[in-house]
């Protein structure tokens, strides 16, 4: 197997220490030790530290995003007003099987995900595009479809409550145990709990005011 190139290497890099240290802790030049290249590779492939915390973000959320489209694709091929239950399966379940017990790589992606959520660096804030916002609309809609009683900015709250617990547990998960002591089944028992308490949360009446 040919050895990663450059660019990669750096992608690798940087994703372990922005989910380690956050985007303003970890520095350029820690970036390029860490993947053994020199310093000015990061603006050659990348034009700056906050265009790379975006290919590093969007590398690790695209797989999700995919698998989201995928999900919500095939419920709207069988009927226009899929339940809520199986629009939580189809947005939160992939964050589940890119994240899956066992594997360190999942535990990156958890990391990394908290860090985009909790960071308050401004540059954090402005990796996203059209990609995932088209993702973030087409689960809005149906979600204002399945409960026309809530508000699109109440909507939008608890689905960034999905995105976190989910997050959340993961990281949580991964800091107790040791990977190679978590089984595929504690795995998928953890994603059936989320599914049905975040099925929960959403079906909730709407918040007073």
């Amino acid at each position: 197997m040919a050895p990663p190139d450059t660019r990669t290497q750096i992608l690798d890099a940087a994703e372990r220490l922005f989910a380690e240290r956050g985007y303003r802790g970890t520095s350029v030049r820690a970036i390029t030790d860490l993947a053994g290249a020199n310093l000015a590779a990061v603006g050659y492939h990348f034009g700056s530290k906050a265009e790379l915390l975006a290919a590093v973000a969007r590398r690790v959320i695209e797989p999700i995003n995919a698998a989201q489209c995928a999900g919500l694709d095939r419920l709207l091929a069988r009927t226009p007003d899929p339940a809520v239950t199986e629009l939580v399966e189809a947005f939160a379940g992939p964050l589940f099987d890119e994240m899956p017990a066992g594997d360190e790589g999942g535990a990156r992606t958890s990391r990394l995900i908290v860090t985009i959520l909790s960071d308050p660096a401004e540059e954090v804030r402005g990796w996203t595009g059209p990609a995932e916002d088209t993702v973030r609309e087409r689960y809005l809609a149906a979600f204002g479809r399945a409960l026309p009683g809530l508000s699109p900015e109440e909507l939008r709250f608890r689905m960034r409550g999905m995105l976190a617990v989910t997050a959340v547990d993961r990281v949580e998960v991964y800091q107790q145990h040791s990977p190679a002591c978590l089984s595929p089944a504690a795995g998928e028992a953890a994603r059936h709990w989320a599914i049905t308490f975040l099925t929960a949360a959403m079906s909730a009446p709407p918040t007073g005011t």
